[in-house]
């Protein structure tokens, strides 16, 4: 059976839109991490906006990525959209109810990866599809902007993982409960 992974970044009061605020505290480290995760992904899981600002950059970032961004633009997407017609970038898009697309996925061998896609996790959060998240919680405090957890998504967590960078980056790996 597959495993479905969301790695999120937030800052301190859970802010999730517009990751500028990662970049001074990116370190080698958190390079490091990223890439393990994306190693272990056999496919990615993404929502539309996320899909669409990945797609629009990656492409021309294997030359200063390496074997990062190789994998990012091989690897299968399967992404979560009702709006777009023509897949690019070697996606697939989810065919019906959302939720019964990845059970489907998930039922196969494959662990597949999300990143961002807050409106995707949300809605698979509430119907429990997700097996771990992985969270890197930024010493920031943004004061306002979209937060990761949509009002009304519930769940417990069990707490599997914590390590602090030297940036001060908290992250932490939650099962649920």
């Amino acid at each position: 059976m597959g495993k479905i992974v969301a790695v999120e970044y937030v800052t301190l009061d859970g802010v999730f839109e517009n990751p500028a605020f990662s970049q001074p505290y990116f370190n080698d480290e958190l390079s490091g991490w990223q890439d393990a995760n994306l190693r272990e992904a056999d496919a990615l899981l993404l929502g539309r906006k996320t899909y669409e600002g990945f797609a629009a950059v990656w492409p021309g970032m294997e030359e200063a990525t390496g074997h990062f961004g190789v994998k990012m633009n091989s690897m299968p997407k399967h992404v979560a959209t009702t709006t777009l017609t023509q897949p690019e970038w070697n996606a697939t898009f989810l065919q019906g109810d959302v939720a019964d697309a990845v059970r489907e996925l998930k039922a196969g061998p494959q662990s597949l990866l999300i990143n961002g896609s807050a409106d995707l996790v949300n809605y698979l959060t509430r119907h429990n599809l997700i097996d771990e998240y992985r969270v890197m919680v930024y010493p920031v405090v943004q004061g306002e902007g979209r937060k990761l957890w949509d009002e009304g998504t519930k769940i417990a967590l069990t707490l599997t993982g914590t390590w602090q960078t030297k940036t001060g980056v908290d992250v932490v790996t939650y099962v649920p409960a």
